[in-house]
């Protein structure tokens, strides 16, 4: 079973850039969306074959998540129950048989960490969330989580640290959700693994220098550890800011 998440950082211009070519050469699965910064009704995508889930943001051209799913899923959800967290269009929940399946675009602290607070209340409510979910069944998620967890994930710790997305306490957070039974699974195969990015500047040639950050991610429940196949990171895939991740599951 093969599973994509990509932040297209605005679908409609993704689609100008190849998001198609390698959609259909994908063959995913279950392929999850982040930022698409659409409205109802603004892009019609023809997925035959796959069942297709959208939440906007009330906010227009702003935030947005999607997903699209070979299998029918029991039951979907959108948001995570709290009216407040609900407003941006940053989660969809697909419920499978045997796991659910969470498409995530969790808040940015953005610059002068204007947003941290925010993000710190948003960050136990999600964590309360999945928790919640997994007394039902495991739960696969994954998307743009705003953060790199260790040194190893990101080019320039030392310069960067405390900038929005490697601050102490969104590194907790992140450290409080694999402590309370979920497993990075990119790190899981490549524990090691350096230079390994997802996302890249547009400023100053940074992707081209490999100057990025690993902010993408798939996380599973402990118990789904046996299932796992490997996890990738699609970094040739341009289209956006952002490149697609990929998770096997046997």
């Amino acid at each position: 079973m093969k599973l994509i998440s990509w932040n297209v950082n605005g679908l409609r211009a993704c689609m100008q850039k190849g998001f198609m070519d390698f959609f259909r050469q994908v063959d995913a699965d279950i392929f999850c969306l982040q930022e698409t910064k659409l409205q109802a009704g603004q892009v019609e995508l023809e997925l035959p074959g796959y069942h297709q889930y959208w939440n906007y943001a009330e906010k227009k051209g702003y935030s947005g998540t999607a997903l699209f799913t070979k299998q029918e899923p029991v039951k979907v959800t959108y948001g995570i129950g709290v009216e407040e967290h609900d407003r941006e269009g940053r989660v969809i929940t697909a419920e499978y048989q045997e796991f659910f399946c969470v498409t995530v675009y969790v808040p940015n602290s953005q610059r002068e960490l204007t947003r941290l607070a925010y993000r710190m209340e948003w960050e136990e409510a999600f964590l309360g969330y999945i928790k919640k979910l997994e007394e039902t069944k495991p739960v696969i998620y994954c998307g743009d989580l705003n953060v790199a967890h260790q040194e190893i994930d990101l080019k320039n710790p030392k310069t960067n640290h405390n900038n929005a997305g490697f601050t102490d306490d969104e590194r907790r957070c992140f450290g409080k959700v694999l402590g309370s039974g979920f497993t990075d699974t990119f790190r899981h195969f490549y524990p090691d693994l350096t230079g390994a990015y997802s996302w890249w500047s547009y400023m100053g040639q940074a992707r081209a220098r490999n100057t990025g950050w690993r902010i993408d991610y798939f996380v599973v429940s402990k118990i789904l550890e046996e299932k796992l196949e490997d996890a990738k990171i699609h970094s040739a895939v341009l289209g956006s800011d952002h490149c697609p991740v990929e998770l096997d599951l046997k």
